[in-house]
């Protein structure tokens, strides 16, 4: 028996590193693709849809650079609220399906205290205003479930900023309504 002999020529110096790179940034695009199907596939992005058609006040949505898609249907005045503040605000949250999961008037929200998409509109609003929010799952709760939201959520907010206040004018005005109650309500006139 004779064996063919095929000679294998030796592997020039580097080819190996730069083959072992080449599949790398093959798997890390592989991976940022199926991420971003994926994402969209299980509804964790804002759409277009999600947001109010133009007119009547109503104008054209902005994304963020975080991905909140913030629009306003009625401006608003004066100065905008930080993350120390306590806004007052009348809201509805719905699902993309339109599921209403919430809502509420007159309720003081901490601008800091809140979900990060949610805290960065608050900060974009003024007084007196009206706003549509689209707020993506990461920026939301993401993969976790909250109450009757499901995991991976995206949440669409319509929001009336009515009021805001520093936690230090809150703080103070609490403290009066105690003293208050602890003296047995309000001073009462006295009478000549």
């Amino acid at each position: 028996m004779s064996n063919t002999a095929v000679p294998i020529r030796p592997i020039a110096k580097g080819s190996m590193t730069k083959l072992w790179s080449g599949v790398a940034i093959v798997a890390a695009l592989a991976g940022a693709l199926a991420w971003t199907g994926t994402a969209k596939a299980v509804g964790q992005t804002c759409a277009a849809s999600d947001m109010l058609p133009e007119g009547n006040g109503t104008l054209a949505a902005e994304t963020t650079e975080s991905g909140l898609h913030f629009q306003t249907r009625k401006a608003g005045k004066g100065a905008r609220p930080t993350d120390e503040d306590v806004a007052l605000i009348n809201y509805k949250g719905t699902l993309q399906n339109g599921t209403e999961f919430d809502a509420n008037n007159q309720t003081p929200m901490p601008v800091g205290g809140v979900v990060p998409g949610f805290s960065e509109a608050l900060k974009k609003m003024q007084r007196g205003g009206s706003y549509r929010l689209c707020i993506p799952a990461a920026l939301g709760y993401g993969a976790q479930a909250a109450g009757t939201i499901p995991p991976n959520s995206v949440l669409i907010f319509d929001v009336d900023l009515l009021d805001f206040k520093s936690q230090a004018e809150v703080q103070m005005m609490q403290q009066m309504m105690q003293q208050q109650q602890q003296q047995g309500g309000a001073p009462q006139p006295t009478e000549r």
